[in-house]
C-alpha cells in the first residue's frame, strides 16, 4: 500500500480522458484507479501501475504528459 502524507488532488478530467483514450484504459479499471488514489492518498499514475493496469512503460508515458501539461 502506498500511503502519503499529504492529501492528493483529484485526478483532472483531462487526465482521466487521456488515461481512458489514450492508454485505453476501460472505465473500470479507472473508476478502480481513482477509488484506490482517493483512499490510499497516492497519485493516480502510481497506483495504476501498482495494480498492473498499466505497464512501465505507459507510466512513463503519463508521466510525460503530465510534465506537457503544466
Amino acid at each position: 500500500m502506498v500511503i502519503s502524507t499529504s492529501p492528493q488532488p483529484i485526478p483532472s478530467s483531462a487526465l482521466v480522458r487521456y488515461l481512458r483514450y489514450e492508454q485505453g484504459l476501460s472505465e473500470s479499471a479507472l473508476a478502480l484507479g481513482i477509488r484506490q488514489a482517493d483512499q490510499e492518498q497516492a497519485p493516480l499514475p502510481v497506483i495504476l501501475w501498482r495494480f498492473g493496469l498499466i505497464s512501465l512503460d505507459q507510466f512513463d508515458q503519463v508521466l510525460a504528459w503530465q510534465d506537457q501539461q503544466t
